[in-house]
């Protein structure tokens, strides 16, 4: 019997509550070959996205993938990104969410501080449905916030 993660239990989880509390969803992903993202809008193999319902069309959280259309630059584009990516999901508003280990090359599996920084550094201010990625704008104003 094969046992499907947690893991997009809990995205799924607190992009909900981020939406119940009035908040902003944003995801930070790892990029690789299985992820599908506009070219140009990664920076240092990760990318942060606004998940806020003004800013996607045709959101689907699946336990393997997460599939939308949004806009970049104004033009609509459809993205991928494998569960196994999510780095973090938090509010935009205050940085609360949760943080994930992600699988690297060779099985390891990076700390929680190390998935913190990455995702701190990658963290934007999107400002609407246009800007889903906001990476690299105002690095280090949203904080990432470990719930145990």
């Amino acid at each position: 019997m094969s046992k499907v993660s947690t893991k997009p239990y809990l995205v799924r989880a607190i992009y909900d509550w981020c939406l119940d509390q009035g908040f902003t969803p944003y995801i930070a992903v790892a990029v690789d070959e299985r992820t599908v993202v506009p070219p140009g809008y990664a920076r240092d193999g990760q990318i942060v996205l606004n998940l806020a319902p003004d800013a996607t069309n045709h959101l689907v959280m699946g336990n393997d993938l997460i599939t939308f259309q949004a806009r970049f630059g104004g033009v609509a584009h459809a993205l991928s990104l494998p569960v196994a990516n999510v780095l973090a999901i938090y509010a935009r508003e205050n940085g609360h969410g949760m943080a994930f280990e992600q699988e690297i090359a060779g099985g390891e599996a990076q700390s929680d501080e190390e998935v913190r920084e990455e995702a701190d550094s990658g963290a934007g201010d999107g400002d609407g449905p246009d800007t889903p990625s906001a990476a690299g704008r105002s690095a280090g104003r949203n904080h990432l916030k470990v719930i145990k």
